[in-house]
């Protein structure tokens, strides 16, 4: 049996301040496809590691 530690959901405000943009950007970036956000019935969440990969995935250089 494998133990899983769980996982930190965060809020659309809460992304939009780890990647220093606005709530409103987040939303965009989830409706383009851009961003995989999770629906915990009427409200956003977002993964952590998600947001991580995202940054990754958008480096300048």
């Amino acid at each position: 049996m494998t133990s899983q530690r769980p996982v930190r959901l965060l809020t659309p405000k809460e992304a939009a301040d780890f990647l220093s943009v606005s709530a409103r950007t987040i939303k965009r970036l989830v409706s383009e496809g851009r961003l995989p956000a999770v629906r915990i019935r009427n409200s956003m969440r977002f993964k952590l590691q998600d947001l991580e990969i995202y940054i990754e995935h958008n480096r300048w250089s």
